[in-house]
């Protein structure tokens, strides 16, 4: 005849399988948390990367348009500009010195075949920027004005802080493009 209560190895059996199920579920539940975790993480990422490209955008669509006018605050007070091998000093004094005076003398300033890479390591991101650029000079007295084309590189490190992204060292360089 057959017991209507279990035996003592059935029992057993059962409390093998209740915990082999358990330790699944476990290990499904703790995976799946590292997944889901994985996936934010490098949504965030891919967040911070398109942040770190707007604002090195920002700069260079701002030289497009022949001003510094909000560019101040993409840069850290205590930064480091360096242009074609000289040591510029901050983005303030690069401005003042540099840069500023020169942005008078152009008509146009214009990038082409713009690439930008973007690589972020919390709190730091770091660019590369590969670009031809033409500078159009505004007319001397005598009316001629001259056009300078060069392929340029830049590369830059920023820094998130206070939850924005500041360029805290940029460096550009460039040369005359070679004739195909």
């Amino acid at each position: 005849t057959i017991s209507p209560y279990p035996t003592d190895e059935n029992v057993m059996v059962l409390n093998n399988q209740i915990n082999q199920t358990m330790k699944s579920l476990k290990l499904i539940t703790a995976l799946s948390i590292i997944f889901v975790n994985i996936a934010i993480g490098q949504e965030n990422m891919a967040s911070e990367r398109e942040e770190v490209i707007t604002v090195i955008k920002s700069y260079k669509d701002a030289l497009q348009n022949l001003t510094t006018k909000g560019t101040f605050e993409l840069f850290t007070k205590d930064s480091e500009v360096f242009e074609s091998g000289g040591v510029e000093g901050s983005y303030a004094h690069y401005i003042k010195h540099h840069l500023g005076p020169e942005l008078g003398h152009f008509k146009k300033f214009e990038f082409s075949d713009y690439k930008i890479d973007a690589k972020v390591d919390l709190p730091y991101a770091f660019t590369t920027e590969t670009y031809i650029y033409t500078i159009v000079l505004n007319p001397d007295e005598k009316g001629e004005s001259r056009t300078i084309m060069k392929k340029g590189v830049a590369t830059s490190i920023l820094k998130k802080m206070d939850g924005q992204w500041k360029i805290i060292k940029t460096h550009s360089s460039s040369r005359n493009i070679k004739n195909k």
